[in-house]
């Protein structure tokens, strides 16, 4: 009888400890305030938003069960983003009852204050503690999150972000294609130029209406880019598709294209059209994947290298 007192008064202090926790962290981070990150948003309402920019392929049914949300309440909360044109559906390939959710760029331009504004907040508190404090908090929620969370039966992908242009990621395209193919193709400088030239194009004659720029993001650092660029009134030409090496095989690549052929029919495309070269066998299968068709190949010597063979790719929108 003694011990199963000790036990229960065990178990209510440790109840009372967790409460306490709860109530302290909220608090530190403005959970109880009106609008969450001084937006007009719910908590529930920013962290939908989050999954959506950051999961691939994502449907209702998965946020309802992962974010433990009924139905109707989902149901309410997309259906204020999408009046918005915050949010757009297109059906699954794999089950034409549901629906993906992605945010549009209207979505991306809104969501990215609020994910900035939680950056900052975060730095901010933790900008007043020493390093090893910071080291101690960090591994605290580390494990906090490791015993709390069940074993996953299947590892989950990695998040990561789409976003349009920003100042200083140009310089980051042309570096990063210059290192790249330097490295897997042996290109020479003389690649890096060309792509350049192609950047220097988008940007000088950029136009919001027919054109767009998207950015990979994970874990804050640049991991992706594709263009989707003007040629004709009825032809959209898509351009320096790019994954780093550490973020392959999360899918990025081909959410991409998915993105460049979604827009290319918004704007009123008829086809698109995109010229690679024979040996880059993970781009030509995200585009067989895409439905682009090859119409046209072409030996050339460039770059430093001899005897490379250009592709072009088409695809009817």
């Amino acid at each position: 009888m003694a011990s199963h007192a000790r036990a229960h008064s065990h178990s209510d202090n440790s109840i009372l400890a967790i409460r306490r926790f709860n109530r302290f962290y909220t608090g530190q981070i403005g959970l109880l305030r009106q609008g969450l990150l001084d937006s007009p948003f719910s908590l529930t309402e920013v962290r939908v938003l989050y999954e959506v920019a950051y999961r691939d392929r994502v449907t209702a049914t998965d946020l309802c069960a992962d974010l433990n949300l009924d139905a109707g309440y989902l149901s309410r909360i997309l259906a204020k983003f999408e009046n918005s044109g915050w949010i757009r559906r297109t059906p699954s390939p794999a089950d034409r009852r549901q629906s993906l959710l992605a945010l549009t760029a209207k979505g991306m331009a809104n969501f990215r204050p609020l994910e900035d504004r939680s950056n900052r907040q975060v730095e901010q508190m933790l900008s007043k503690l020493p390093p090893a404090s910071r080291q101690l908090l960090v591994a605290a929620m580390q494990s906090i999150e490791r015993i709390l969370s069940p074993a996953p039966a299947v590892v989950p992908a990695e998040p990561y972000l789409l976003r349009s242009q920003q100042p200083g990621d140009m310089g980051w395209v042309v570096s990063r294609h210059g290192a790249l193919y330097a490295n897997e193709y042996r290109y020479d400088e003389r690649f890096e130029a060309f792509v350049a030239e192609i950047v220097a194009e988008f940007i000088n004659h950029f136009d919001a209406k027919c054109e767009r720029c998207w950015i990979a993001e994970r874990n804050g650092e640049r991991a992706g880019s594709v263009f989707l660029v003007h040629k004709s009134a009825t032809v959209s030409k898509l351009r320096l598709l790019l994954v780093e090496p550490t973020a392959r095989g999360l899918g990025i690549g081909r959410r991409l294209v998915e993105e460049c052929v979604h827009f290319a029919r918004q704007a009123g495309y008829r086809k698109m059209i995109l010229w690679t070269q024979s040996e880059l066998k993970a781009a030509r299968a995200i585009y067989q994947k895409a439905g682009f068709q090859l119409t046209g190949k072409e030996k050339h010597d460039s770059w430093g290298r001899k005897n490379l063979v250009a592709e072009t790719w088409e695809l009817k929108l």
